[in-house]
């Protein structure tokens, strides 16, 4: 750890999680009547899309299925048509597969146990430390990708973290982390939100940081990266947006759709088949008879 961690980890704890407490976005995961099941919704559809996109199809899904076992009595394919235009739809499939467990393993309850998480289909290190810290209090170092902004600069003093989670930086989470469980269960949240609203990725607001003056990147003079180029994500023309139309076509059906009816999306007949294929493979599409197609049933 760098000598700004190793000289007041308190007074960091301290200053994040005031400003946390004046300056947090009331979302409705972080209310008290969202739930465990509430805060599990909302971190599978958070990674890797923003707020924004996500708020309106995280009310629909909660009005719709209120807890575990409403999602996991349903097809896969209808949680498939809920997630709507949110990208990255195999996290779909994978939050109703953690129903099923959840409503067949725990009693209908999402699990508080770290552990327990972990063993569930989809979830991750980070998902499970989150849910255990969000929705339980409880002391989990938990890394996205705004957290792990945040820690490079005000305590590694670099501009970016490597483009996968280290062990070095799960170290450094680790030693971070406060020792009380409601204190570390803020930090988590505080420095997440610090990273999405102030440290963000282009322009990180240092004149409202609240540890602006023990930042370690800002005192070594805010020095430009210079690890590999960080590329941003392509989309236009990609297998990606192939997909996205075809499984749309699908989104909006109510039954089975002909194969036509998916040709008619894209013109380049490789790509397109080669980007249906990857759906089927993915379970995300189901194959019928005589050129059939239909969101996953069973």
């Amino acid at each position: 750890m760098t000598t700004t961690a190793n000289a007041a980890p308190a007074a960091l704890h301290t200053a994040v999680i005031e400003w946390f407490d004046e300056h947090a976005r009331d979302l409705p995961w972080r209310r008290p009547e969202a739930g465990a099941w509430g805060v599990m919704v909302s971190e599978f559809m958070l990674q890797q899309t923003p707020v924004a996109r996500v708020l309106p199809v995280y009310e629909q899904w909660l009005a719709r299925w209120p807890r575990p076992a409403d999602l996991a009595a349903e097809p896969p394919g209808e949680a498939v048509r809920a997630w709507g235009r949110l990208g990255y739809p195999r996290r779909a499939l994978r939050l109703h597969g953690a129903a099923v467990a959840i409503a067949e393993r725990h009693g209908g309850d999402v699990p508080h146990d770290h552990a327990k998480l972990l063993a569930l289909p989809g979830v991750g290190e980070y998902t499970a430390a989150a849910v255990a810290s969000f929705a339980y209090g409880r002391r989990h170092a938990v890394l996205d990708t705004n957290v792990r902004r945040v820690f490079a600069r005000a305590v590694s003093g670099v501009q970016y973290p490597p483009t996968a989670t280290t062990a070095a930086e799960r170290r450094l989470a680790r030693a971070l982390l406060p020792e009380d469980e409601a204190t570390a269960a803020r930090w988590a949240a505080s420095t997440m939100e610090l990273g999405a609203l102030v440290c963000t990725a282009r322009a990180p607001a240092c004149g409202r940081c609240p540890v602006a003056a023990q930042c370690a990147w800002r005192l070594a003079g805010s020095p430009a990266h210079d690890g590999p180029p960080r590329r941003g994500q392509t989309y236009a023309g990609t297998d990606r947006q192939v997909r996205g139309k075809l499984l749309a076509v699908l989104r909006e059906a109510a039954g089975p759709v002909p194969q036509a009816a998916l040709d008619a999306v894209w013109d380049e007949p490789v790509q397109r088949a080669r980007a249906l294929d990857g759906l089927v493979a993915d379970g995300l599409a189901e194959p019928l008879a005589d050129g059939m197609y239909r969101l996953p049933q069973g």
